[in-house]
């Protein structure tokens, strides 16, 4: 979520999921996370009352929250679904919220940082890596570049051009 939208407690959304009717569906309970993506167990959960496309997300309403003063609190954080909602995804696939938090490292084995953020970007996503020192790398998702995810050690190898490391 980023922001309330006008008054009556709408929040809007940028849908990380390719299965966005069934996620945001009327009576489809959402987890919260944190700002970076992890769950809040503190924080409960929602249930969508309904959704409306806007832009370029949604703007979702959730029960027993009627105004803007009830959803402040609700900016920047993420939406998450229950496990048990979770589809299986392929052997060569990984859900965006599984790089979240990823190490980054060339395949010459220097680090360059954490995975921070995921931008749905044309043509390719981007990858906000934040490093030790607080630089920040925007690296784009796309095979030439990213040459390993592996999800199980929790570590993304890539293989920059010249100069993207330097920007």
């Amino acid at each position: 979520m980023t922001k309330p939208h006008g008054t009556k407690g709408e929040v809007f959304v940028w849908p990380l999921t390719d299965s966005v009717a069934a996620i945001y569906a009327p009576a489809s309970e959402l987890l919260l996370g944190d700002q970076h993506g992890k769950l809040d167990p503190q924080a409960g959960s929602l249930v969508v009352e309904s959704t409306r496309e806007f832009k370029r997300g949604l703007l979702v309403k959730f029960k027993g929250l009627s105004d803007r003063n009830a959803v402040e609190a609700l900016g920047s954080r993420y939406l998450l679904v229950p496990i048990e909602r979770v589809e299986a995804r392929a052997e060569d696939e990984v859900y965006y919220h599984e790089l979240l938090g990823m190490q980054v490292m060339t395949k010459e084995g220097e680090a360059v940082g954490e995975v921070s953020e995921v931008y749905e970007t044309e043509p390719a996503h981007l990858l906000e890596v934040k490093s030790g020192s607080g630089r920040v790398h925007l690296i784009p998702f796309a095979e030439r570049i990213v040459k390993e995810v592996d999800a199980a050690n929790r570590r993304i190898v890539i293989k920059p051009p010249p100069g993207l490391l330097d920007l």
